[in-house]
């Protein structure tokens, strides 16, 4: 068996695409998913929660889902805020093809699925949702939240749900820490053992 994680960027197992039933945005949509990529049986616990406690996204700016997987966050967000730009981004070519299928699929055109170095590097973002990819490392989890949330425009906020059994406390501190005065980091709600923490840009 090839030894693959949803964090690979060319998975090395077959596909095997499957169809799944899931609601997003309030619409019934059925996406396609496959083998090689995050919880591809379905929404994960840790999504659900960040979608049932976000605020509505920005309505006129530029949004962002970092680590989009076959892009759940990405076309609600697309589906909830139908005149803005969305970014998608993550690292495993397959998700990548299953996202922009997948938002095809939903009618979220204003969708963009990308590798992050394909994302214009003078683009700032109003909002950001975010499941991170926890298991990569902490080195490298911290690597891509230090590459996205310093892209946040001031005023604008960034969401991410962190499982507490994998550290969300942990990382709430280390934002605080590592962004400085610039940035507010609050923990917004827990749910079903899931920290949502908000990054508000406060400050150049």
């Amino acid at each position: 068996m090839a030894n693959d994680h949803y964090f690979s960027a060319t998975p090395e197992s077959q596909a095997r695409p499957r169809q799944i039933e899931v609601t997003l945005a309030g619409r019934s949509l059925s996406l396609t998913t496959a083998a090689g990529v995050f919880s591809p049986d379905g929404l994960d616990r840790g999504t659900r929660v960040l979608l049932n406690a976000v605020p509505a996204p920005a309505t006129d700016r530029a949004l962002l889902d970092v680590g989009c997987g076959w892009g759940p966050i990405a076309i609600t967000m697309a589906l909830r805020s139908p005149d803005t730009q969305v970014w998608g981004v993550d690292v495993n070519e397959r998700v990548l093809d299953l996202a922009r299928q997948n938002a095809a699929t939903a009618g979220a055109s204003n969708v963009s699925i990308a590798l992050p170095s394909d994302v214009p590097a003078d683009l700032r973002f109003r909002t950001i949702w975010s499941n991170p990819p926890i298991r990569v490392g902490k080195d490298e989890l911290h690597a891509i939240l230090l590459t996205w949330l310093p892209r946040l425009e001031v005023s604008g906020d960034a969401w991410l749900v962190v499982s507490k059994d994998l550290g969300g406390d942990s990382l709430q501190r280390w934002l605080g820490e590592e962004l400085g005065a610039s940035y507010e980091v609050t923990r917004a709600t827990t749910d079903k053992g899931f920290r949502v923490l908000r990054v508000r840009r406060t400050a150049e």
